[in-house]
């Protein structure tokens, strides 16, 4: 699999994204749906901590891609739904740690919404992966 960045401007590449990722050469294809902070047993964690709730629906979707046999490298598309932008902006450093340990800059969106499906879930992650 071959990845070429696309970046007609060069301010996101300081925060941890491409604009976009062109992506050739690959065979498989993953689309993860979002991932919360949930136990394995679908119970919410970290009521009201942004930073663990982003740390764990980071494990979780690290799972996702692992039961694919695939990690953060292979990870080209991120989608970051939050009930609060600020507050994750604040916290955004763990994304970014993970992510640039990945060797990864995956294109990225933030949206911030009114709520997620599950109460007390301040953020959610989707992603699209190739190999």
């Amino acid at each position: 699999m071959e990845r070429t960045a696309v970046n007609p401007v060069t301010w996101s590449k300081a925060m941890g994204f491409n604009q976009g990722e062109l992506v050739s050469g690959h065979t498989r294809t993953l689309f993860v749906s979002g991932q919360t902070a949930m136990s394995e047993d679908g119970r919410p964690q970290h009521d009201g901590d942004m930073a663990a709730q982003l740390a764990l629906s980071l494990d979780n979707l690290e799972a996702v891609l692992g039961g694919a046999d695939m990690s953060l490298a292979d990870l080209v598309r991120l989608n970051v739904h939050t009930t609060d932008v600020d507050l994750l902006l604040r916290h955004y450093g763990v994304l970014a740690e993970r992510l640039g340990a990945a060797g990864v800059a995956p294109a990225t969106t933030m949206l911030g919404v009114t709520r997620l499906a599950v109460p007390g879930q301040l953020v959610e992650l989707e992603g699209t992966a190739v190999a």
